[in-house]
């Protein structure tokens, strides 16, 4: 395969939080552009000058890696996913935006393979992911600081290290934040067969907790029931069904949920709220549907349900500077991934050079399967 090649001038990569410096990269663009193994003397990236369409402004090039520092240590990318948010970043439209030029990716696990003499927590060997978005995970290597990193068990599914960091923990931390939920209780989300739906689906279910899943009508529904279904879910039903005289039958047999959770926005979101509980909550993730979230009166003062919002970025961020919550979250996801409790999402296995197929996938709308690259 040719790869084009474009001169880059590196600089330390800084994303907004100051401590937050990816890994410093000398530039060099190298004349042998099929040169994909890993060493110790270049990477392979895929960089964006300028924010736009992604397919148009991301670029794979070849770069020299900068020597280890005594707090850092030299990683190697084994896999990378595709997400939203980094869609969004490379656009130019996420919350947080990288200097350019940068690398794409905020989310991925790579493996140890050099560390510098002054770093404790992590040796050659280990899995890492990122603490925090902007590191630039879509490359075959890099040299990161020691404390941009958490470590990860090496002996867990590849797939399930690589998407880890953000739809998990996000359904987990949803779990657990906003409503004191036991074996028994009732949550309601809406987009349940995305990353963040099936985690919900699956940690809720290894705590004894009931799921109504909603999902978009679709030719391959039944399939797609069945397939939540086996992962832990237990009722699936048609977004238009929530707007039917038939839910009230419905919660006759099954308990009112205290949370709803919404990842699309729009009369979606409006139809979670009008099913809770007095006093419940719901909060949102994401807005799929790119419309607002409107909120009936009546749920406000005659049901006191509260809405809230939640940013995985914004909660680990707030683990800076006391990690023990965010280490303990992932120990018990860990531990989850090996008793089988919780799998990644349906994923796509791209190559990293034929990037471009994994870019276009995860473009289209109201995608099921993720798309990760394999470095």
């Amino acid at each position: 395969m040719l790869l084009r090649l474009y001169s880059v001038c590196f600089r330390r990569q800084r994303t907004l939080p100051g401590h937050l410096a990816a890994a410093f990269h000398r530039s060099s663009v190298q004349s042998n552009a099929n040169a994909a193994h890993f060493c110790h003397s270049s990477t392979q990236a895929l960089r964006y000058n300028k924010h736009g369409d992604p397919p148009q402004v991301l670029h794979l090039v070849n770069v020299e890696l900068g020597p280890i520092g005594a707090s850092e240590v030299l990683v190697k990318m084994l896999a990378a996913p595709v997400n939203p948010s980094d869609i969004n970043m490379i656009q130019g439209t996420y919350a947080i935006l990288p200097d350019l030029p940068a690398t794409g990716g905020n989310e991925g696990v790579g493996e140890v393979t050099e560390v510098g003499h002054q770093v404790k927590s992590l040796k050659p060997g280990d899995w890492v992911i990122p603490k925090d978005a902007g590191l630039g995970t879509w490359r075959t290597a890099a040299v990161f600081s020691e404390d941009d990193l958490i470590s990860l068990p090496n002996d867990i599914p590849l797939l399930a290290a690589a998407t880890l960091g953000v739809n998990p923990c996000t359904a987990y931390r949803m779990l657990a934040d906003f409503e004191d939920l036991t074996a028994g209780d009732t949550v309601i989300q809406n987009a349940a067969n995305s990353g963040v739906g099936q985690a919900v689906i699956q940690i809720a279910a290894a705590r004894g907790i009931r799921t109504v899943n909603v999902i978009r009508d679709r030719p391959e529904f039944t399939q797609l029931s069945d397939r939540l279904k086996a992962i832990g879910a237990t009722h699936v039903i048609k977004e238009e069904v929530l707007r039917k005289p038939e839910m009230k039958e419905f919660f006759k047999t099954c308990l009112r949920p205290k949370l709803a959770l919404n990842g699309v926005g729009g009369k979606s979101a409006t139809e979670l709220l009008r099913h809770l509980q007095a006093g419940g909550s719901m909060v949102t993730y994401g807005g799929m549907a790119k419309q607002p979230v409107t909120v009936p009166v009546s749920a406000l003062i005659f049901k006191d349900l509260k809405v809230r919002g939640f940013w995985v970025t914004q909660w680990k961020r707030n683990q800076l500077y006391d990690g023990c919550a965010f280490r303990d979250m992932l120990d018990d996801l860990c531990s989850l991934i090996k008793q089988k409790k919780l799998t990644a999402p349906v994923c796509n296995k791209v190559h990293f050079e034929e990037y471009h197929k994994a870019l276009h996938a995860a473009m289209q709308p109201f995608t099921s399967a993720k798309n990760v690259l394999i470095m």
